[in-house]
């Protein structure tokens, strides 16, 4: 039996493509080892956000072939789709993909092992107007499952790469996504994550249809326990969404809402489509409406032309929102973006220090948010054994804080009742309440 291995690099949609390209692989006969393994193919799904994502997609691409030498090097994904004569420079790889066209991964693999050479298959994808159908057979993960909903992106912020590594907005038709969900809450998956490159723009393309609907259509489905959101915008979040969700008791209430910066003027230089004002409107909004809310974001440090004074009143705006959790990353020029070519580039060690900064404040907004939810009974669906700690147990409420408890094996894949106890940064303590 041939063996294949793979390894992901970036966002939960990359996750989801590369779970739906292993059950292609599965279904033609092959076995699914791990990626230090001995393997005939080995498959990279790269990411290109940052300049570290392509040094590190490379770094995989290397260490792929030193554990087979006479393997075959499948790289796919968006490095390859924005940067496929990089790729070509590398000598281990063999077909170099970019994010379309996956389903057809075993016939050019094919192609290749008959005349022993290389392929590149990678198209413009700024004129394709489909979504690639894959799908997803079974997770490995029992307890939740990551949808893809939508592709693309037709917002065109001026530090992001990312549009023209996965093209204009495509949404998955309701019926596919839905028959997804529906197969994989039988077989006992109990949460479900919406996601996409930008899942607020699902349905545009559709006409009659959009996110809510959609939301709706998966809360109807019996069997779904729970329904999560990949990353919005602010502009989604309207009086009318939120009037709507509360409505929906599946619908976890954690909401990612990317922000970027806290400074108007970042935002503006950014081509972001809201002011730190409508923000703030959007979090009251949410908060007053919705009990025990978790609002969590993206922000960006070092963004050209961010003076000392614009990074202030954005480390400010985030601490008086206080977030329960704040992904935090530097700024890395994308070539082809217009950002790449501002002027005012910011160094390193500036962008390194205002990380730090913003980590910091992070971490003392997350365990403040963990504190203020103690001495009080939430649902916990548990996920998996504790690494290093026999005996115990963890798993997510609703509003996403991590929750360890006594317990065992036979209790994962289950939601329990816990009263949380005890609070750290980055997770709670409880006891299940029989």
């Amino acid at each position: 039996m041939k063996k294949v291995a793979f390894y992901t690099l970036g966002c939960k949609v990359n996750q989801y493509d590369t779970q739906a390209v292993s059950d292609i692989f599965k279904k033609e006969g092959y076995e699914i080892v791990d990626f230090n393994e001995k393997a005939d193919v080995y498959v990279i799904n790269t990411c290109t956000v940052t300049g570290l994502s392509d040094r590190k997609s490379r770094q995989m691409i290397r260490r792929a072939k030193s554990n087979n030498e006479n393997s075959i090097i499948v790289v796919m994904g968006c490095y390859s789709q924005t940067s496929p004569e990089e790729v070509e420079k590398i000598p281990e790889v063999n077909l170099i993909m970019g994010t379309k066209d996956r389903n057809k991964i075993i016939e050019f693999l094919r192609e290749i092992e008959e005349e022993k050479g290389r392929l590149k298959v990678v198209s413009d994808i700024m004129h394709t107007r489909d979504f690639e159908e894959l799908h997803v057979e079974e997770y490995r993960e029992r307890t939740r499952a990551f949808i893809k909903i939508q592709e693309g992106c037709n917002q065109f912020c001026s530090y992001c790469i990312i549009p023209y590594a996965r093209g204009p907005v495509r949404s998955r038709k309701p019926e596919d996504l839905l028959e997804e969900i529906r197969r994989l809450a039988e077989d006992g998956i109990k949460e479900f994550v919406l996601t996409g490159i930008h899942i607020a723009s699902y349905g545009k393309d559709l006409g009659n249809i959009d996110l809510v609907d959609i939301i709706k259509k998966v809360h109807d489905i019996p069997e779904v326990v729970r329904i999560r959101l990949g990353s919005i915008e602010p502009g989604f979040v309207t009086k009318e969404f939120i009037d709507q969700a509360k409505e929906l008791e599946k619908l976890c209430p954690h909401y990612h809402i990317s922000l970027q910066s806290g400074c108007d003027e970042t935002l503006k230089r950014m081509n972001r489509k809201y002011t730190t004002g409508q923000f703030r409107n959007v979090v009251e909004d949410l908060r007053s409406n919705i009990p025990d809310v978790a609002i969590t974001t993206d922000i960006m440090v070092g963004f050209p032309g961010e003076s000392q004074e614009e990074f202030m009143k954005s480390y400010e705006f985030v601490k008086e929102i206080s977030f329960a959790h704040m992904h935090v990353f530097k700024y890395s020029p994308r070539k082809g973006t217009p950002a790449a070519r501002f002027k005012n580039q910011i160094p390193p060690d500036v962008k390194e220090e205002r990380s730090n900064m913003l980590i910091g404040l992070s971490k003392e907004k997350k365990l403040e948010f963990n504190k203020k939810h103690l001495n009080r009974v939430f649902p916990v669906l548990f996920e998996q054994e504790v690494k290093n700690m026999e005996g115990y147990i963890e798993g997510l409420t609703p509003n996403y804080i991590r929750v360890i408890c006594r317990g065992n094996p036979d209790m994962i894949e289950k939601i329990y009742n816990v009263r949380l106890q005890t609070a750290y940064e980055d997770h709670v303590i409880g006891e299940i309440i029989h």
